[in-house]
C-alpha cells in the first residue's frame, strides 16, 4: 500500500514525523514524504523514505503560489496513485485534503496539530473555521493532538465523533530517557557548573514563541539570582515576519543574559543539562518540546494556553502562567529555582506522565489501526454492505 505524508517543510517530516514514518514502513507501507525542498529531505532519502519536493509550498498564505501548489498536489496525487494521503500542518492540511479528494485518493487522513487561526479576530476565525469545515468534508478521518481542539470541532459539527479521535503527542521514550544521559557530562560540555540552575527553552526564534517575555524574565531573574542561567535551543526562522532579529540575540549573548545553541540533534543531552524547562509561547497545538522535556523529567513553566494545558496541571507537575506576562513567568521560574525538592517532585511527576501518556508507540498503533480500518472500508463491495445490513437486522 502506498502512503504519503504531506507537510509544509521537510524538517517536520524528518524531525517531528521521522520515527512514525519509519514505523509505517516497518508495518509494510511504501511511504513517501512530500514537502517544500530543504536540507532535511536528504536524511529521509538516506533512511529509505522517498521524498517529493514541491517548491511552491510555503507557510505563508499567498494566492498565486497557493494555487500553483494546489494544482501541483492534484497532479502529484494522480500520478503516484497513493492509497492513503495523510496531511499535516494548517496550510497543507487544508490544501492537501481537498487536493487528495479531487485527485481521487481512496483514503484521506489529517492530523490537526493546532487550530491556530481561531486565535485572531472574528473575521479571521470565521474564515479559518470555514476552510477547516471544507477540508474536513474531504477527509475520511481526523486526528487531533489537542483535546480542546477536538471538542471545538465536534461542537461546531466540523468533524463527526465516529470519524475523529484525540491522539495527543508523543516521543521515543527510549531516546528521551534521563537515565540514559550523563547529566554531569552534558553540563560540562556546555560549560555549566553543577551548582548553577539552568532554565531552558526550545523552539524556533520567532516572537510568537514568547521570546520577548522569556528574555525579559531572564533579565529579571538574573538580577535576583545571578546563579540562574538561561539557554535557548532553536534556529532563527527567516521565513517568518516575526523572526527574532540577530541583533537582539547577539546582544543578549554578549551581555551573558542568554546563551543560544541554534538547531541541535543532541536534544536529550541538552534537556538533561537543564533544571527547568520554560515555554512562553502565545499559541500551540500540543508542544513537542514540552513533551520531550516531560519525558526527560524536567519541571516546567508553560503559558496557560491550549496544548500547554494538556502537558501541565498547574501546581502538580509544573506551573501555568498567563501568556505575554513576563513578571508571572519570572516569578514562577524563581520559585522553582529556589526549591530543589519541588523541582524533583515536578520532574518525577512529568516522567511518570510521559510514560503513561506520551509514548509515540501508542500514537503509531492508533494511526495504523485507523489506516487498516479505512482501507478495509474502501475495499468492501456493495454486496458486502448488503450482507452486513442484513445480518444486523436479524
Amino acid at each position: 500500500m502506498k502512503l504519503a505524508h504531506l507537510t509544509t517543510s521537510d524538517i517536520s517530516l524528518a524531525l517531528l514525523l521521522g520515527h512514525q514514518i519509519h514505523a509505517y514502513r516497518e508495518a509494510g507501507f511504501e511511504v513517501t514524504g512530500i514537502s517544500a525542498p530543504g536540507p532535511w529531505a536528504e536524511a529521509l532519502v538516506k533512511a529509505g523514505v522517498a521524498h517529493v519536493p514541491l517548491p511552491s509550498l510555503s507557510r505563508a498564505w499567498t494566492p498565486g503560489s497557493d494555487l500553483r501548489a494546489f494544482a501541483a498536489l492534484v497532479r502529484l496525487f494522480r500520478a503516484h496513485r497513493f492509497d492513503i494521503v495523510h496531511t499535516h500542518n494548517p496550510k497543507t492540511g487544508v490544501f492537501g485534503r481537498i487536493a487528495a479528494r479531487v485527485a481521487g485518493v481512496p483514503v484521506v487522513v489529517n492530523t490537526v496539530h493546532g487550530l491556530y487561526g481561531i486565535d485572531g479576530g472574528r473575521a479571521r476565525r470565521a474564515l479559518f473555521l470555514g476552510l477547516e469545515r471544507l477540508a474536513a468534508a474531504c477527509s475520511d478521518f481526523e486526528f487531533c493532538q489537542s483535546a480542546e481542539d477536538l471538542d471545538l470541532l465536534r461542537r461546531l459539527r466540523i468533524v463527526r465523533p465516529e470519524r475523529s479521535q484525540f491522539i495527543g503527542n508523543g516521543v521515543d521514550l527510549g531516546r528521551f530517557d534521563p537515565d540514559t544521559v550523563d547529566r554531569a557530562g552534558a553540563r560540562a560540555v556546555l560549560g555549566i557548573g553543577e551548582d548553577e540552575v539552568v532554565v531552558g527553552t526550545v523552539g524556533r526564534l520567532v516572537w510568537e514563541k514568547g521570546y520577548r517575555e522569556f528574555f525579559a524574565a531572564a533579565e529579571a531573574v538574573r538580577r535576583a539570582r545571578p546563579d540562574v542561567r538561561f539557554v535557548v535551543v532553536g534556529p532563527h526562522d527567516d521565513t517568518k515576519e516575526d523572526v527574532v532579529p540577530r541583533t537582539v540575540t547577539d546582544d543578549l549573548e554578549r551581555r551573558g543574559v542568554v546563551r543560544f545553541f541554534g538547531l541541535r540533534d543532541d536534544m536529550p543531552a541538552l534537556y538533561r543539562a537543564m533544571d527547568i524547562f520554560a515555554l512562553a509561547s502565545y499559541r500551540e497545538g500540543f508542544p513537542r518540546s514540552a513533551v520531550e522535556a516531560a519525558a526527560m523529567g524536567l519541571p516546567m513553566v508553560l503559558t496557560d494556553i491550549r496544548g500547554c494545558r494538556e502537558v501541565v496541571d498547574d501546581g502538580r507537575n509544573g506551573f501555568l502562567v498567563p501568556a505575554r506576562d513576563a513578571r508571572a513567568l519570572a516569578a514562577a521560574i524563581l520559585r522553582l529555582a529556589g526549591d530543589a525538592a519541588l523541582r524533583r517532585r515536578f520532574g518525577d511527576a512529568n516522567r511518570e506522565r510521559a510514560v503513561a501518556q506520551f509514548d509515540e508507540r501508542r500514537i503509531i498503533g492508533q494511526v495504523l489501526q485507523v489506516y487498516h480500518r479505512l482501507l478495509a472500508e474502501r475495499s468492501r463491495t456493495p454486496a458486502d454492505d448488503f450482507d452486513q445490513a442484513r445480518d444486523a437486522g436479524r
